[in-house]
């Protein structure tokens, strides 16, 4: 299903959107485009540089994550079951700038520049305990650990 609602995001829109993910804890700010109990979910994700994402799955044959770039540069990280790197791929404008992650794939992503615009898609209803499945061998969000395990995934891209 191909959308374009990511067409219709203003400056003023990316740039407010900014300052509330600069100003959160998380470091990003998800704008959601669709309603509770909507099969297409789609949102707008404003993540900054040093934003981090638990390694993570989504457990559904229908939850292919359709990651569509619209500012910054970013790479998305697979990995295999035991945590071990298997590769990337670099979103960066006139380069590639849609990726789909298939179900089932553990998979994060940093930051390469100063922050990054996202639009996502993905099928399905979307509910807190069955969306994703945090990978047991990453740190959680807001931990010390998070802080080195970021670093040394984006040590991978400094060499």
């Amino acid at each position: 299903m191909l959308n374009t609602d990511f067409l219709l995001l203003s400056e003023h829109q990316i740039l407010d959107n900014l300052k509330i993910a600069k100003s959160s804890q998380k470091r990003r700010y998800p704008k959601l485009m669709h309603s509770a109990g909507d099969e297409f979910n789609r949102v707008f994700n404003f993540i900054m540089h040093d934003s981090y994402m638990q390694p993570h799955l989504h457990p559904g044959e229908e939850k292919i994550e359709k990651i569509h770039l619209i500012r910054g540069k970013l790479a998305v990280i697979f990995f295999d079951d035991l945590g071990n790197h298997k590769s990337s791929t670099i979103l960066e404008a006139g380069g590639t700038e849609l990726i789909e992650v298939p179900a089932y794939t553990w998979h994060t992503y940093i930051m390469l520049s100063e922050y990054a615009v996202t639009y996502e898609t993905m099928m399905g209803i979307y509910a807190p305990d069955t969306w994703k499945k945090f990978a047991s061998w990453a740190p959680q969000e807001g931990t010390l650990e998070s802080i080195v395990f970021l670093d040394s995934l984006k040590s991978i891209f400094n060499s």
